[in-house]
């Protein structure tokens, strides 16, 4: 009995020394504060920039030049005779961001399969990274790359006449090499999180890899393809010295993709670079252009993070 009262009396203390309180963890605040820290900032930055474009857009749009509805139906865009329609600009914007994506849409998803449903793991290793170096590449280096040697191609192909030496095809197929990484790079995470029990069900009823790809793993990774489609999208919206460089640095309201045309960066890269005086219509201008780009960008987000909601599929 005695032993049996000593070893519950030891065993009493032990668990009042025990103690369940949270010990503070020096690494783990640190970390927390700076996860914090940039989120905070990401999202102040952002907020100082929509103040910044609605501020200085709303100086432009009350300017008596300037009208609402000519902004977005004039079909000549020149601040200095007081012709601020935004179509041209917006125009040229569209159809190089279709031809680039009409490019890196099929190569890009291509590529993607080939990763994830073709390639060895070793092959896999040495080709991604292989690929998503073309994502580093200076966008300063496609613009010449386009007026160096896509302009010319096309010239060869299509006839000197018909292509001019700046043109939005030239501008539109670099930048659709550009973002092939981005769609395949996000296209291919979205394959490989198909689970492996879909593939081996397909091949046990009897399928082909390729049927399996087509008809298995794409649909089930569709909501991810859409979301690397839209980002692409968004990228081709945003890009400025590719086109700065090969599409054209006048506002022209055509649909001949072989022509010369500004777009929207394009326009605000030139116009910012010379001597402007910070009241003068063509300054405000700027920020009134990159308020519809930014409207335009967050309007494909919005679409993005819709699709993902909407065709997600949860194993």
């Amino acid at each position: 009995m005695a032993v049996l009262s000593r070893s519950a009396d030891t065993s009493a203390r032990s668990r009042e020394r025990v103690s369940l309180k949270k010990r503070p963890r020096l690494g783990e605040s640190v970390i927390k504060a700076f996860l914090f820290t940039s989120g905070f900032i990401s999202i102040f930055t952002t907020i100082g920039i929509v103040i910044v474009l609605l501020s200085e857009a709303i100086i432009f749009f009350s300017t008596p030049e300037v009208s609402i509805v000519e902004f977005f139906t004039d079909t000549v865009w020149a601040p200095e005779s007081g012709r601020v329609g935004i179509l041209p600009l917006a125009t040229s914007t569209v159809i190089t961001s279709l031809i680039a994506m009409l490019i890196a849409l099929p190569i890009g998803l291509s590529a993607a399969i080939f990763l994830s449903e073709y390639a060895s793991p070793k092959a896999r290793g040495y080709l991604k990274p292989i690929l998503e170096l073309l994502a580093g590449i200076p966008t300063v280096v496609y613009g010449f790359f386009a007026v160096t040697f896509m302009t010319p191609l096309l010239k060869s192909i299509f006839g000197q006449d018909t292509v001019e030496f700046y043109n939005m095809a030239s501008a539109g197929l670099v930048m659709g090499i550009m973002i092939v990484p981005i769609v395949a790079s996000m296209s291919e995470d979205a394959l490989s999180a198909v689970p492996r029990a879909l593939r081996e069900a397909s091949f046990g009823l009897g399928a082909t890899r390729l049927e399996t790809s087509f008809r298995v793993v794409v649909p089930a990774a569709v909501s991810g393809i859409a979301a690397a489609v839209i980002v692409g999208i968004s990228r081709a919206f945003g890009e400025t010295m590719i086109v700065a460089l090969a599409a054209g640095a006048g506002p022209n309201f055509i649909f001949n993709p072989f022509k010369a045309a500004e777009t929207m960066t394009g326009h605000v890269a030139r116009i910012s670079s010379g001597d402007l005086s910070f009241d003068s219509l063509d300054y405000t201008s700027i920020f009134a252009i990159g308020l519809v780009l930014f409207v335009m960008t967050l309007t494909l987000n919005m679409i993005s993070r819709w699709i993902v909601r909407r065709y997600r599929e949860v194993y």
